[in-house]
């Protein structure tokens, strides 16, 4: 039996990717700052049939992150999928790249990229000795085509996005994926009148076909 981890696991695309790799036999490792939620969706999963368990743990904090990891991992027997979408949410001050301060980016980068590397580290060295796993990363689209008003967002989201497609070329020909995932939408609810919007059930099969039939490729945007 394999495993996936979901770090910034939520009840909008974190519980539809769980249900997506829960579906075809793999156990959910839930990773988010707030028991009481993570909880709440491995009660959801549980009574769907899927094998879960919650792992509280903050991104910033790089030594409980990674004993999170330890855990889920002593708990299924290894970790061999990492999934990788925290939202920061209320604790982010967005800012144009003219108004940022260093520090508007700097919190972003800890959340995006320092989070990530930290969650890589503690499960890479397994996949490597394995010869097989899968690593996800998501931001938003503008990691690609960035937007002024989230400036800050969007530069922290571009060096996670930069880090995740160059892992992806060092890993070439190891038997580990690694890929980034760009979001071109809002997810669930418009955030922006207008701006296209699609079901987390929607997306989520992206992440499948990435760790199965797509491991050649380093990068999917999904866009409607």
């Amino acid at each position: 039996m394999t495993s996936i981890a979901i770090i910034g696991a939520g009840p909008q695309l974190g519980l539809a990717i769980a249900r997506t790799f829960g579906t075809q036999g793999l156990n959910v490792a839930l990773i988010s700052r707030n028991r009481t939620k993570l909880d709440e969706l491995v009660g959801k999963l549980t009574a769907e049939g899927i094998t879960a368990a919650a792992f509280p743990a903050d991104v910033l904090d790089r030594e409980v992150l990674t004993q999170a990891l330890k855990d889920a991992a002593a708990k299924f027997g290894s970790i061999d999928v990492l999934e990788y979408s925290p939202v920061a949410g209320a604790a982010t001050a967005l800012a144009t790249p003219a108004e940022a301060e260093p520090a508007d980016v700097q919190h972003e980068i800890e959340f995006q990229l320092y989070g990530a590397i930290a969650a890589t580290k503690a499960v890479l060295p397994a996949m490597r000795e394995a010869g097989a796993g899968t690593l996800l990363y998501t931001t938003g689209a503008g990691s690609i085509d960035p937007v002024p008003q989230v400036g800050n967002v969007n530069a922290a989201a571009a060096a996670l996005r930069n880090w995740a497609v160059n892992l992806h070329k060092e890993l070439d020909g190891t038997g580990v994926q690694a890929a980034h995932i760009g979001i071109d939408v809002s997810i669930g609810t418009p955030a922006v009148p207008g701006f296209p919007t699609a079901q987390p059930e929607e997306i989520s099969p992206v992440y499948w076909e990435l760790h199965t039939t797509k491991r050649d490729q380093a990068e999917l945007v999904f866009s409607l």
